[in-house]
């Protein structure tokens, strides 16, 4: 009796917990299908719905005339559904033969198990189209969009190109990736519960937004010719490289940047040097000489100036009055500054001379002793005030800061060395700028090179402007630079770039690379024109010349000859020679 009561009791407690268990499965039951039942149909959904990205086209870089210096180009990527492949043999000996890759590579990506495996990208459209029409399943061809650069090499630092996944890599095409970019589109299909695309269901569809057009100031004509001129000079002085800049001291617009020698924008990982391809290199070896070779020498680079620095110095102490035109100088070919005897390029001196011819002889003694009027503590204000410490905020990537010494630590020597621009560095681009300001009646520019946001049918959508920085100059001070710096072309060191009918102004260089001992030399020239009134400005940058060195010499007739076209392609007229008459 008693055991039966107890089996009856245990039984009693099973069929509770058995009853109230099947109540909490039906419980749960109906809150899923009747209260959680749109987020389960969602999640049912993404199991059968399979999303294909499409490319949007990467906005166009168009120079100032409209000409295409960057455009896209229709590739296709090819990728593979490892459940819907029916004949994974034949697609692997096809895709191999027709993609140009090993088997066991197309095998592996064949045979993973995954949504969607990418074979290969930037695949030539006439190669995917002959894959498409092989039909196979399983197989997708999707057109996609290629970086490509219609003149390959012109201003390839300034351009810079783009990766993989046609993001920006250096240049203006990192700069402005946003305006470049673009927004992708998606294709969205759905499967059955194998993974094969159901057909007879309509695809939902989102068309990609193509990215906005840059315009930029430079000038693929000034550019091209530019180029050539940079590479003629490098072949005939068996220079390490050659950098030019021509730019609207007015406004800061750039027409041209050259840094030779330059790299193919459509093949920007093959190496440019004797080294060809990067063969028998080692990764890391390779690497370097690619980031060399994508260098911008103009922004990314410092450089001793030398004695075209002496336009700063001219300008800073004639703004402080510590020098006046007239004023008398004496030149033995030295200044002992301290217990250091400092020379001028001219051994036996230049003898008595005023301060104009002073500047057209290049003369050093003269600017040690106007900088030393100055003193260290104005000189490094003047510094300041021009801009040199700080950046140009040119719109590329990677401009370099310029190195100088602090100002606690500028003494009698660092002073003396300064006013003819050594013992500290700047980039070129900070060079032109300073200049520009000094010589465009005082105002502080920014360079640049964007110009405007167009659209897909060439309207413009955003006028790019830039900050002008406060007065670094006097209008008179600015004046008497230009007509100082004229003379130096017209009478100087300068003579060289002087071409008959055309007012310019300028200065040359010529400055060792550390360490001295190298004899390793920059030589340079400063240009601009017309001199009373500039509206272009130029610098000519030769790196390592062998043979004769001297700026004046071998740079200054580089930017002559660049001068020569480009002022009448710039409309600036050349003025009629006047001559006496005879009698007869």
């Amino acid at each position: 009796m008693k055991n039966k009561t107890y089996n009856k009791k245990k039984m009693l407690v099973v069929f509770c917990g058995a009853v109230l268990i099947i109540g909490a499965l039906l419980g749960r039951l109906i809150y899923l299908m009747v209260f959680d039942a749109e987020y389960y149909q969602k999640r049912a959904e993404s199991l059968h719905e399979r999303e294909r990205e499409i490319k949007a086209a990467r906005g166009e870089i168009v120079d100032r005339n409209g000409i295409v210096l960057a455009t896209n180009k229709t590739v296709c990527t090819i990728s593979v559904i490892h459940s819907q492949i029916e004949e994974p043999e034949r697609v692997i000996e096809i895709l191999s033969e027709e993609l140009g890759l090993g088997e066991a590579e197309v095998r592996k990506r064949v045979e993973k198990v995954s949504s969607m495996e990418k074979v290969k990208t930037n695949v030539e459209k006439e190669t995917g189209d002959r894959i498409r029409n092989y039909n196979l399943a399983g197989v997708k061809v999707d057109e996609d969009f290629k970086r490509y650069y219609p003149y390959h090499q012109v201003a390839s630092k300034v351009l810079g190109f783009t990766g993989g996944d046609n993001q920006g890599i250096i240049g203006l095409e990192v700069k402005y990736e946003d305006t470049l970019k673009g927004t992708n589109g998606t294709i969205l299909t759905v499967t059955d519960a194998r993974g094969i695309e159901l057909e007879g269901v309509a695809e939902d569809r989102i068309e990609p937004v193509a990215g906005n057009t840059l315009r930029i100031s430079l000038d693929y004509n000034i550019q091209s010719f530019c180029e050539q001129a940079a590479s003629k000079v490098m072949e005939e002085k068996q220079a390490e490289g050659v950098s030019i800049i021509i730019m609207n001291p007015q406004n800061g617009e750039v027409l041209a940047m050259v840094n030779v020698p330059e790299f193919n924008l459509n093949e920007p990982f093959v190496l440019n040097t004797e080294t060809n391809n990067g063969e028998n290199l080692t990764d890391e070896k390779k690497q370097e000489l690619l980031n060399q070779m994508w260098r911008n020498r103009c922004i990314n680079d410092t450089y001793e100036p030398g004695s075209t620095f002496k336009i700063i110095t001219s300008a800073a102490c004639l703004e402080e009055g510590v020098v006046h035109l007239d004023d008398t100088f004496s030149c033995p070919g030295y200044r002992m500054i301290e217990d250091r005897k400092i020379r001028c390029h001219k051994v036996g001196g230049h003898g008595s001379e005023t301060f104009v011819q002073g500047l057209q002889n290049s003369c050093n003694p003269v600017f040690m002793d106007i900088g030393l009027r100055l003193g260290s503590d104005r000189f490094y204000d003047y510094f300041s005030q021009f801009g040199l410490l700080g950046f140009t905020n040119i719109d590329l990537p990677g401009e370099a800061g310029t190195i100088m010494h602090r100002k606690e630590d500028i003494g009698m020597v660092e002073l003396a060395t300064m006013t003819f621009g050594q013992s500290f560095q700047i980039t070129p681009i900070q060079m032109l700028t300073t200049v520009s300001s000094i010589i465009n009646g005082g105002r502080r520019i920014t360079p640049h090179f964007g110009i405007g946001v167009l659209d897909k049918y060439g309207n413009e959508l955003e006028k790019l402007t830039y900050p002008e920085e406060n007065r670094v100059l006097s209008e008179e001070t600015s004046a008497t630079m230009r007509m100082l710096l004229e003379s130096v072309v017209a009478e100087g060191s300068g003579k060289n770039a002087y071409i008959e009918g055309y007012r310019i102004g300028g200065k040359t260089a010529t400055s060792q690379t550390l360490p001295r001992s190298a004899n390793r030399y920059i030589s340079s020239f400063i240009g601009f024109a017309p001199a009373d009134s500039p509206k272009v400005i130029g610098m000519v940058i030769i790196h390592n010349p062998q043979g004769i060195y001297y700026g004046g010499t071998i740079a200054a007739p580089v930017l002559r000859d660049i001068y020569d076209n480009v002022l009448p392609y710039l409309g600036i007229e050349r003025a009629k020679v006047q001559t006496e008459d005879k009698e007869p």
